[in-house]
C-alpha cells in the first residue's frame, strides 16, 4: 500500500520492529518527494538510533520536551504557572490535573523505566539499587551533585554510581548542567548540578521551581540548536566561596544573560552585581513566582515574575 502524495505518515515507538531503519531508508528513499515521515519513540528509539546510523542525512533530530508555560497560554498567568508546578510538563498529568491520576501515573512512569527500558537495554542486575538511587535524586536537585555521598548512600563503587547516573541521563529521567567559568571569580571546574525531566517529583517548593526554569532555559537551549544549529548551552555560575548564580545560557560559548531563581519577589541577589563586575555577561535576570517587576536587565539587573520572563525571552 504506497502512502498518499504530500501526506505525512507518523511512526511511533517503531523501534519495536526488528526492521525499521531498513524500512525507514527504503520508504523514505523511494517516496522522499512526495511524503514527509515523522518518527517518535521513547529513550528506547534515541538509544537504537545511535547504533550503526545508516539513516544519516535523511532525517533531522528534533528533541521533544515537557510542557512550557507559555504553550499552556500565551499570556500566562501566576495560576498557569501554580499548574505546571504542581502536575510537571507532561501532558497527561498536566491535562488532566487530578491529583490522584499525578500521584499513580509517576509511579507507572518509574516502573516502566526502570523494569522494562533499563533492563532491557543495559546489563544491571542491581535493579533495586537504581530504584533507591532514582528515590534520592529529587532532595538533590539545584545543588552540586556529589558522587561520593552518593557512593556511601548506596554502599556502591564510584564506578557504579556513575554508571548509573549516565543511565538515568539517558533513560530521560535526569540531566545535569556544568559550571560556566571566567579567570575573575575562579569558577568551580568539575561540580555539575542536577534536574529531573519531571520537576513535580521535587518536593522542596524553591527547587521545585529552579527545576522547572532549568527545564524551559534547556527547551530554548535545544530549540535553537535543532532548528538554528547554534551551539548552544545551558550553565551555571559557582565560585570557590560558593557564590552563585543558577543559570546562564551561553550561545556559540558566548553568554547570552544569565538567570537568577527566587521563589519570592526579594531584593536584587548581590550574587547578581558581583558576578556582573567579573563576567561578560550582558544581561542578568532574577525571577520570582509575585509580581514584582523593576531594574534594567543591562545595568544593574532585572526583577521580574517568571511568566513575564518567558515572554520577553521568548521561551517556547
Amino acid at each position: 500500500l504506497l502512502p498518499l502524495s504530500n501526506s505525512i505518515l507518523v511512526f511511533d515507538e517503531i523501534h519495536k520492529y526488528q526492521r525499521w531503519r531498513t524500512f525507514l531508508k527504503g520508504l523514505y528513499d523511494k517516496h522522499k518527494d512526495d511524503i514527509k515521515i515523522l518518527v517518535t519513540g521513547s529513550a528506547r528509539l534515541d538509544h537504537y538510533r545511535k547504533g550503526g546510523d545508516s539513516l544519516f542525512g535523511r532525517y533531522r533530530l528534533l528533541r521533544l520536551h515537557p510542557f512550557t508555560i507559555t504553550e499552556i497560554n500565551k499570556n500566562p498567568t501566576q495560576s498557569d504557572l501554580s499548574q505546571l508546578l504542581t502536575y510537571g510538563g507532561f501532558p497527561e498529568p498536566l491535562l488532566k490535573s487530578s491529583p490522584t491520576f499525578h500521584r499513580l501515573w509517576q509511579k507507572e512512569r518509574i516502573e516502566r523505566v526502570v523494569k522494562q527500558d533499563i533492563r532491557d537495554l543495559e546489563n544491571i542486575r542491581e535493579i533495586s539499587l537504581i530504584e533507591l538511587l532514582i528515590d534520592a535524586l529529587p532532595e538533590r536537585v539545584g545543588s552540586p551533585l556529589s558522587l561520593r555521598s552518593l557512593q556511601g548512600y548506596l554502599e556502591v563503587s564510584h564506578h557504579s554510581v556513575k554508571k548509573w547516573r549516565d543511565i538515568l541521563d539517558n533513560m530521560f529521567l535526569t540531566y545535569r548542567i556544568s559550571p560556566f567559568g571566567s579567570p575573575k571569580i575562579r569558577a568551580v571546574k568539575k561540580e555539575q548540578k542536577l534536574y529531573l525531566w519531571d520537576w513535580s517529583q521535587v518536593i522542596n517548593p524553591g527547587a521545585r521551581f529552579e527545576n522547572l526554569v532549568a527545564s524551559h532555559l534547556l527547551k530554548y537551549c535545544h530549540l535553537l540548536e535543532d532548528t538554528q544549529g547554534y551551539k548552544m548551552e545551558l550553565r551555571f555560575i559557582r565560585d570557590t566561596d560558593k557564590r552563585e548564580i543558577d543559570f546562564v545560557v551561553l550561545q556559540n560559548k558566548k553568554p547570552l544573560f544569565a538567570v537568577e531563581c527566587k521563589s519570592g519577589d526579594k531584593e536584587l541577589s548581590k550574587q547578581i552585581n558581583y558576578f556582573k563586575e567579573r563576567t561578560n555577561i550582558p544581561e542578568f535576570y532574577q525571577v520570582h513566582m509575585k509580581s514584582k517587576d523593576y531594574g534594567d536587565a543591562k545595568k544593574g539587573g532585572r526583577v521580574l515574575p517568571f511568566t513575564k520572563f518567558c515572554q520577553i525571552k521568548a521561551l517556547p
